[in-house]
């Protein structure tokens, strides 16, 4: 086995994630937070990946088992996964919240609790609902995708009851009654979290919970606790909730380039009424399970039960709820860079290469980059990518106010980034009306670079200041993801940058550049030359040396190379954050390759690369995974690092994260993952180490250089 399966690999990953809100040492939110981006990673692999898997099986030929043997797997994964979670939140995080302060009130209510809910249900919720009856041999109404769903099984009395023991001669029901079904939208307008009345003292000992709480309730409870006002003349038998999650892998018709933001709209409709994929429910009625099911064309393998609220992601408010700083994760503030300064233009600063590690610098001096650039007489003009940002993005304000004061700003969006497509038509339209050039991505491909150009007069000439990165233009995620940017004013990359946006912005061919490398025309091809050249220096006799950090690993032409050159000896360290399909430590086929995985409070996200070359040692950046849709399928950027002194920042990053001990895992041989623990070592953790590096004087030399090193085996497991 060469190759371990992407969609396992995946749900592993994941599995991951779950161990540390599996932690009992972490604060209750802490916690709560891991299981939530569990839950929420588990509806994009839903629609998307078991989406296409499903597909793939109906285009199978007959008595092709694999595909069918594959479902069946990520089932029973999935299910463990999502039984562990549940069983987590319900056993040990919701308790640990309300004793803390943070309380959740389940029925049955005590009187004053009951008093407060039923207003507020007949005030704030009763009046959104809408019940919709399902009629029998009639398709189901419209279930919007991942949309909670609460599905009633009704009675009504239609006459006088038979004589007892003639009752079941009725067929449907009991004699004199009919049953129907109504389903019950819970629109994304109602908050799930109910507040109740401000802190009171808890006069109940035995409760165990501090006297001055922020009590919270379900709005699911209170439908199932009230509902019945939705159907007069009935009487609510049976009920579950449930949500249908449904195939959004489908892209866009690239075809039509005059109403492409049209199509995109059709796209975010077909989404809702697509076919669906499985459904996601809560235990309570099996015979509504079954009348779901059926009316959605869904095996067993594609129905998942959980004990639990559905869609956590609905209850992150409770993240921000104040006044319970101590079942929260204490996290620093990100540190300013040395590099800027507060006062002075940003320009000054920029007369070097700077490095800007993300959490642990501010995201401010990329803010203030194009904040200032939009004020400055002396800059003409602005050019960027954006991919993801923030629903109020400084960035997007500070590139519409540069328009509107006449400077020439050209904004490349990619409208195609799956999710988001629906906020990045809003503000793309904004951008126009502000006079911004708005370039809606490319057919058929996703751009994914990250990269900026401002031009400035200056005394010398028109001077070119770039910005490149391995992360979005987001000041949200800016305070949870880690990604690595460069700022630079270097003429090559300059010039790469101008040949780059007029690639996208133009008919231009694509060519080779000074610096910059691109996908998906020579990114790949000058992965596998760099992975080739250390095999070659090795199998001369020179010490080979790769070192990586990524997202992804899954180009199996990558992984071969890889796997070539740890035959040669190479001596290769990946360090991946999720999927990866290739298998470390077999004799003959990757002995000198060690995969690690950090997941820690922050997202890992940033892309690094280093290559020994001979000693003439090598450092990139880079916007891609290494993945077939990265580098046949997407516009994509390696960056490489010319600066020494940056190089030597990123040797420490790198070195950081095959040096942790306390947040990483391995993969071993057979393809399972196992943590790293310290034993007796020292305890190491790279995030923390990042966080007190960002603290220090950048420009403070590294005392030595260190070596990545790489174990030829798995070492044994520790205590």
């Amino acid at each position: 086995m060469n190759y371990l399966n992407r969609e396992l690999s995946w749900i592993d990953f994941n599995g991951r994630v779950l161990a540390e809100g599996m932690r009992k040492d972490l604060p209750p939110l802490e916690r709560f937070r891991f299981l939530s981006i569990v839950s929420s990673n588990f509806d994009e692999f839903f629609m998307v990946r078991l989406a296409a898997l499903k597909r793939s099986l109906k285009s199978a030929p007959p008595g092709n088992g694999e595909s069918a043997d594959l479902l069946d797997e990520i089932a029973r994964k999935v299910r463990s996964v999502l039984t562990a979670l549940y069983a987590c939140l319900a056993e040990e995080v919701f308790p640990a919240m309300s004793g803390g302060g943070l309380e959740l009130v389940r029925p049955p209510y005590d009187p004053e609790e009951t008093d407060y809910l039923k207003r507020f249900f007949y005030r704030e919720v009763f009046p959104v609902l809408t019940p919709l009856r399902i009629e029998k041999g009639r398709e189901l109404p419209a279930v919007a995708n991942g949309i909670i769903h609460g599905a009633f099984l009704l009675t009504r009395n239609t006459g006088p009851a038979l004589p007892a023991g003639l009752e079941s001669a009725s067929p449907g029901g009991p004699a004199g009654f009919e049953e129907f079904i109504s389903i019950v939208e819970i629109p994304r307008v109602l908050e799930r979290v109910v507040r109740l009345p401000e802190a009171r003292v808890c006069r109940d000992p035995s409760r165990k919970i501090p006297e001055k709480t922020a009590r919270w309730a379900l709005l699911d409870d209170l439908l199932l606790k009230w509902g019945n006002a939705l159907f007069p003349g009935h009487e609510i038998r049976e009920s579950l909730f449930f949500r249908v999650h449904r195939d959004a892998d489908f892209s866009v018709d690239e075809q039509r380039d005059e109403d492409f933001i049209e199509a995109m709209k059709e796209l975010l409709i077909d989404r809702d009424t697509s076919q669906a994929v499985c459904m996601v429910y809560s235990p309570g009625s099996l015979r509504l399970k079954e009348e779901l099911a059926g009316l959605l064309k869904l095996e067993e393998r594609d129905m998942y039960c959980v004990e639990g609220p559905l869609n956590l992601d609905r209850l992150w408010s409770l993240m921000s709820i104040r006044g319970f700083e101590q079942l929260r994760e204490k996290i620093p503030k990100p540190c300013p860079h040395p590099a800027f300064a507060a006062d002075g233009p940003i320009w000054d600063s920029l007369q070097n290469d700077v490095l800007l590690s993300l959490p642990y610098h501010s995201f401010d001096p990329v803010v203030r980059f194009f904040k200032e650039a939009a004020a400055d007489s002396d800059v003409i003009s602005i050019k960027t990518v954006l991919y993801r940002t923030s629903g109020d993005s400084p960035v997007v304000r500070a590139l519409e106010q540069a328009a509107l004061k006449g400077k020439h700003v050209t904004a490349v969006v990619e409208l195609k980034a799956r999710f988001d497509e629906e906020r990045n038509i809003q503000w793309a339209k904004n951008l126009e009306q502000a006079g911004v050039i708005v370039i809606y991505g490319l057919a058929r491909l996703k751009i994914h670079a990250k990269i900026s150009q401002i031009i400035r007069r200056e005394s010398g000439g028109l001077r070119r200041y770039i910005h490149l990165s391995t992360g979005n233009y987001n000041d949200k995620t800016a305070k949870s993801y880690s990604d690595l940017s460069l700022f630079t004013v270097q003429e090559d990359f300059g010039a790469d940058a101008t040949v780059f946006f007029n690639l996208l912005s133009g008919y231009s061919v694509p060519q080779p550049m000074r610096k910059l490398t691109v996908a998906p025309a020579f990114l790949k091809q000058r992965l596998i030359e760099l992975i080739d050249r250390e095999a070659k220096r090795a199998s001369q006799g020179a010490p080979g040396r790769i070192s990586a950090k990524m997202n992804a690993l899954l180009d199996r032409e990558v992984i071969d190379a890889l796997y070539n050159a740890s035959r040669a000896g190479v001596k290769i360290q990946l360090n991946v954050r999720g999927i990866c399909t290739l298998v470390p430590g077999v004799k003959g086929l990757s002995e000198n390759i060690q995969v690690v995985s950090i997941v820690d409070y922050f997202l890992e996200h940033s892309r690094i690369l280093y290559f020994n070359n001979g000693g003439a040692e090598e450092f990139y950046l880079s916007s891609a995974d290494w993945m077939p849709r990265n580098l046949e399928r997407r516009v994509e950027l390696l960056v490489p690092i010319v600066n020494e002194k940056i190089q030597e920042e990123l040797r420490t990053i790198l070195e950081s994260y095959f040096k942790d001990n306390t947040r990483a895992w391995e993969l071993t041989e057979d393809g399972s993952w196992r943590r790293i623990r310290a034993g007796a070592e020292t305890p190491f953790s790279a995030q923390e180490f990042l966080l007190s590096m960002a603290g220090e004087e950048t420009e403070k030399p590294w005392k030595t250089k260190q070596e990545f090193t790489v174990r030829r085996s798995p070492p044994p497991e520790r205590a």
